[in-house]
């Protein structure tokens, strides 16, 4: 009998559909000689570390750092009935079919089971990029065997048992330490969450500390034939910073005045360039998240959920967890089918697909930029809009129209550059005239947005100018602007710093070993670490931006260094990924984070940490003084009489006195 092993009841209900397996039972589906069953996501988990010896349910320092000498894992309570369905029809299997998303943790999801059942039968891989009939055929059509997918495991069980030895055994540490400094709550930390956290830190520092400095610009409104456009004052040396900006009020006065007694400004020269953009690449789900947390202010998990949705229960675009934006270059013979069930989706799309080019190539077609997934696209098969709902709906059509954009002309453009004199001032004009649409005919030009509040448009269409002819000066606008601080992470725009961590990286050699990462924490699993450091309380929402709490602060300011720098944890990441490519094994690189694990324990169990408490209120309900705790929800702060007084109130998280520790302005000051 062969038994295919999905991860989730939906995925097992389509592909039993297609293997003609109709006949339904507990936990599975039936046919002849195929039976089709189902994980619920991790069916089991690891054991944590009072599973492993009951002295550990007491924390001390003394026990520290607990490392397994065998790992184990148990049955996840709440899903022990499923667990029970599987190991008996793997127990009877002749032949195994792992089906799980094709992914590293589809992966683990199956290798865990299979190996806690005790299976040693032959075990073939199904590999899925999407959920609609002929693409289930079509892999079924082509299973790879085992052996090839199995690095994704032992580069699977290297994160999980890495994020088990950092998070048990740190965690633990500074907590017990933070306790001997008068903190009572829980100080959490991990190994992608901790450097995630810190990049948030570090910007909301930014912001405290930030300085503006104000500076000044002049806009000039000029006409010629008729048509007015627009010129920026371009300062003279010696009065501007490093952005050529001019700080000097009385020399932009001066400045102003001389162009308006001027009335004219002669033309000095004019350059025009074409300029020719390719269209953006189908999304891969790190920058669908960028973008609907931008345009749509959705959060990365439930862009997420809904780029899942889209793919499990609308069968309407390809696997979403994909890191790779490109396409194999065997997918342009299913061009016409795609474009054909995209019409058959939305019949108002006809007219646009009538000016599509299906056998035009794009750069996003390259084999060698195809990570284990490509790009999400349309699937081959027609989509229900009907049954989507409105933020499902403005999803497909953003990864429709990256799709539709491969098979339009490049976007071209003249972009003109003027150069003016006016009463010993020079004036720049740059102009933009629009050549050819191309693919914005499906993708709205992308935003152009101006820096230090500088409201110049970037974007006008400049009359036919030429060296020596003469412009009216209109409206000379002297601008009296500031700098402006950094802006808070969205949680788009922080999914992006985890990606390109390598830009927050000051150490020159880790710096260039981290320049073709794909940064700290996976597609599958941001959203997840984001979500966590939320629910911890270690990070707020402040409307569409996220900012770090006081906890945070506290957190990032106790650990090492070396915990909470993203380039640590990117290094960390790259060996996972050599595993996966067989350049080194599971046991080696868990013997070396169990040695660096080992190693820090040792020189922090003694330390004292300087942890700078919060002044604490007293209890509004007996008047006692609180401590502050850490619950579900995040800090708070509890009576220090509970359980004998229950009262509690929220910590306050304002972040308006908040600026970097005095350790780091040394070392700021140092450098």
């Amino acid at each position: 009998m062969r038994v295919s092993l999905c991860e989730k009841p939906s995925q097992g209900k389509d592909i039993a559909r297609v293997l003609g397996a109709g006949q339904r039972g507990a936990g599975c589906y039936s046919g002849a000689g195929v039976v089709v069953t189902w994980c619920i996501g991790h069916l089991v988990e690891a054991v944590p570390p009072e599973g492993y010896d009951d002295r550990y349910k007491r924390w001390t320092l003394e026990q520290l750092p607990i490392i397994p000498e065998r790992w184990r894992v148990d049955p996840k309570a709440a899903t022990a009935a499923q667990f029970k369905i599987v190991k008996h029809l793997v127990g009877q299997a002749s032949e195994l079919v792992i089906a799980t998303d094709a992914d590293r943790e589809g992966e683990m999801i199956a290798r865990e089971i299979i190996e806690l059942c005790g299976y040693r039968g032959p075990i073939q891989r199904l590999w899925l990029s999407a959920l609609n009939d002929a693409s289930i055929r079509k892999a079924l059509g082509a299973l790879k065997p085992s052996a090839e997918t199995l690095p994704l495991y032992y580069s699977a069980l290297a994160r999980s048992r890495a994020d088990w030895l950092i998070g048990m055994n740190l965690s633990r540490l500074f907590t017990l330490l933070g306790r001997q400094a008068g903190y009572t709550g829980v100080l959490s930390v991990g190994r992608v969450q901790t450097p995630t956290l810190k990049l948030v830190v570090d910007r909301d520092r930014e912001i405290a500390s930030f300085v503006s400095v104000p500076f000044w610009a002049i806009e000039v409104t000029l006409s010629h034939a008729a048509q007015s456009f627009i010129t920026g004052w371009t300062p003279p040396q010696g009065c501007t910073d490093d952005a050529g900006r001019c700080l000097q009020q009385p020399v932009t006065q001066q400045a102003a005045d001389r162009m308006r007694a001027a009335g004219s400004a002669q033309v000095v020269s004019v350059e025009t360039e074409r300029v020719r953009e390719s269209p953006p690449l189908p999304f891969d789900l790190g920058t669908l998240q960028e973008v609907c947390s931008k345009q749509l202010g959705l959060d990365v998990q439930e862009t997420l959920d809904i780029a899942q949705a889209l793919y499990e229960t609308h069968k309407a675009t390809t696997y979403p967890r994909s890191d790779s934006g490109y396409l194999p270059e065997s997918m342009l013979a299913e061009v016409p089918t795609v474009l054909d069930s995209l019409v058959k989706t939305d019949p108002g799309l006809r007219p646009l697909t009538d000016r599509l080019d299906p056998t035009q190539r794009s750069r996003a077609w390259n084999d060698a930029k195809v990570t284990a997934h490509h790009g999400i696209i349309p699937t081959l098969e027609p989509a229900n809009l009907s049954a989507m709902n409105d933020k499902e709906l403005v999803v497909y059509r953003l990864i429709r129209a990256h799709y539709l954009a491969q098979f339009l002309p490049h976007h071209e453009f003249d972009r003109t550059v003027a150069q003016l004199a006016c009463g010993g001032q020079s004036l720049q004009a740059v102009g933009k005239q629009i050549a050819v649409a191309g693919w914005h005919q499906v993708l709205a030009a992308p935003e152009e947005s101006d820096a230090d509040g500088d409201d110049t448009p970037r974007s006008q269409v400049l009359p036919a100018l030429r060296a020596g002819l003469s412009c009216q000066v209109g409206n000379v606008d002297l601008k009296a602007l500031k700098t402006l601080p950094p802006k808070p992470y969205t949680q788009g725009e922080l999914v992006k710093a985890m990606k390109g961590v390598a830009k927050h990286v000051t150490d020159p050699r880790l710096k260039q070993k981290l320049k073709d990462t794909t940064g700290i924490g996976t597609e599958a699993t941001r959203a997840n670490i984001i979500g966590g450091l939320l629910g911890r309380g270690y990070l707020l929402k402040k409307g569409r931006a996220i900012r770090a709490s006081d906890a945070a602060f506290m957190l990032i300011d106790t650990v090492p260094a070396a915990i909470a720098d993203p380039g640590t944890t990117a290094v960390w990441e790259q060996a996972l990924d050599m595993i996966e490519a067989g350049q080194m094994t599971l046991d080696t690189l868990i013997a070396k984070q169990s040695a660096w694990v080992a190693q820090l324990v040792q020189q922090y169990s003694g330390a004292t940490l300087a942890i700078k408490l919060p002044p604490s209120p007293s209890c509004p309900q007996c008047g006692a003084p609180m401590r502050q705790r850490t619950g579900k929800n995040g800090a708070f702060w509890s009576c220090s009489r509970y359980p004998d007084c229950k009262g509690t109130q929220p910590v306050d998280t304002s972040t308006s006195k908040r600026g970097a520790p005095h350790k780091q302005r040394a070392s700021r000051k140092a450098s």
